[in-house]
């Protein structure tokens, strides 16, 4: 992302796992960990959406964390329709953030993959923000988000994404009276909005 980046690799339940490291100037208010979108559909850590959440959190003081899922770049192993990648998510939480302030994010199929960490994690340890961007809700069976942290979690979904349809993430999201942010007239990947995405995203990190 900048020269600062730090790349480094740790150990995975499926072998090495890559990743990308990114710290604010002065202190950190904690860890958050982003996931990227499909790994058969160019998913990558450097994908323009998750490069502009890391970007965003980084700005708000938060250290971001970023992935390559299992068979994406220098991670080993292979696609595992969502479980696997969830063991990479929790893997990379667990080496990286075993303790302080944990806030996590994901873009499209990484949205879907971090709902199940969220489910996974919240029994375990506080979360402090959810931030779910082009959740892939008519794709995958993307989990709930528990009632006691929809004050913390934000969705944000382009009205007129082709690839994750608006209507399929307001059915996942109306049974849980999530509230849903519709940036208008945005895409799936937010096509010349960034800007705009990365304002959302870094008063949510920021409220």
């Amino acid at each position: 992302m900048n020269a600062q980046t730090e790349h480094l690799m740790q150990a995975g339940p499926a072998g090495p796992i890559e990743l990308a490291i990114d710290r604010p100037s002065g202190s950190t208010l904690g860890h958050i960990v982003i996931a990227h979108p499909h790994p058969l559909f160019g998913g990558t850590l450097n994908n323009k959406v998750v490069q502009t959440l890391a970007r965003a959190a980084v700005q708000a003081g938060w250290t971001a964390i970023r992935f390559n899922f299992r068979g994406v770049g220098a991670s080993a192993g292979q696609y595992d329709e969502g479980r696997g990648e969830l063991e990479d998510l929790l893997a990379v939480v667990d080496a990286q953030t075993p303790e302080g302030p944990l806030s996590l994010a994901g873009f499209s199929f990484g949205a879907f993959v971090t709902t199940h960490a969220v489910m996974h994690l919240h029994s375990r340890r506080p979360i402090d923000r959810v931030l779910l961007v082009g959740t892939a809700a008519s794709r995958f069976q993307v989990e709930t988000v528990p009632p006691e942290l929809h004050p913390r979690t934000l969705v944000i979904h382009g009205e007129s994404d082709d690839t994750v349809p608006l209507a399929a993430v307001m059915d996942w999201a109306r049974p849980q009276s999530l509230p849903v942010l519709v940036v208008p007239g945005g895409g799936h990947f937010f096509h010349g909005q960034l800007p705009l995405l990365k304002d959302l995203a870094l008063r949510h990190l920021t409220a």
